[in-house]
């Protein structure tokens, strides 16, 4: 389901990605992503027992929103004006000490209305990509937010580095992660792509704690990334495949060369 528009999303690659993920009745621990972004592989999971993170706060605000109150984040979402002026305003009046789901519905609303579902900040945080439109504000229905809280209440959402996420994982647990990267290159500066830039160092750390994890739990996990070959080498010994297609170096224009990988441990 897709009801966010994000950067990176991995909605058109489901239909390949399926085919090496474990289904969820065969996962015996949990399943965890360290980095949701827009959810796709989770909510195609749909697992029984999950747990969520992503660095980005306004994104786990929406999720916990939907999660606890789906009919008041679709009352809020609605009641919203439409048009260039009103989408300013909102964009530019803070909802700090507004309650949670009055900032889930706003994030939602700035998500679906903005220009091509960007996700940048300014250097005092605040969210500032133009306005794109309503056409895909009602891409989304009532239903689809209850539907997706139904899903969300079966998870632990959690606010944290993905190293602090890695390495609490227990035994029989499976992780899929999908960090920010650009397909192809070393480095993420893009700063209208995903939330902020992602650098080969933290590409390392991924590494470094996936490694660290002990083999005896029997924990299993699969990523895609870009195929630069300085990433590659972070995971000589693992399995990788080349993704036939999917995001080109510019964001969200889809391409069948990708140079995107999945790499997984099993």
């Amino acid at each position: 389901m897709r009801f966010l528009r994000y950067p990176g999303g991995k909605t058109k690659l489901l239909s390949y990605l399926v085919n090496y993920l474990p289904k969820s009745e065969d996962i015996k621990g949990t399943y965890i992503e360290p980095f949701v972004g827009g959810g796709s592989v989770f909510f195609l999971m749909n697992s029984d027992n999950a747990l969520i993170s992503d660095l980005n706060s306004e994104l786990i605000t929406l999720y916990k929103g939907i999660k606890l109150y789906p009919h008041k984040v679709w009352e809020i979402f609605v009641s919203f004006p439409t048009g260039k002026t009103a989408y300013y305003d909102i964009r530019n009046n803070s909802s700090e000490g507004k309650p949670l789901y009055y900032r889930a519905a706003r994030t939602l609303f700035l998500n679906r209305t903005c220009f091509k579902g960007m996700w940048r900040h300014n250097k005092q945080g605040g969210f500032n990509v133009g306005y794109g439109g309503e056409e895909r504000r009602w891409a989304i229905t009532h239903e689809n937010i209850v539907e997706l809280s139904h899903i969300l209440r079966k998870a632990e959402i959690f606010n944290y580095d993905f190293e602090d996420i890695i390495l609490n994982v227990s035994k029989n647990d499976f992780i899929f992660l999908d960090p920010p990267y650009k397909p192809g290159e070393k480095d993420l500066y893009e700063l209208h792509y995903c939330n902020g830039k992602f650098l080969f160092e933290e590409q390392v750390r991924i590494a470094d704690s996936l490694k660290r994890l002990p083999k005896s739990k029997n924990i299993r996990w699969a990523m895609t990334n870009s195929s630069h070959k300085d990433i590659l080498k972070l995971y000589k010994g693992y399995n990788v495949k080349r993704i036939p297609f999917g995001t080109s170096n510019k964001p969200g224009i889809q391409t069948t060369n990708s140079k995107e990988v999945l790499i997984t441990n099993y």
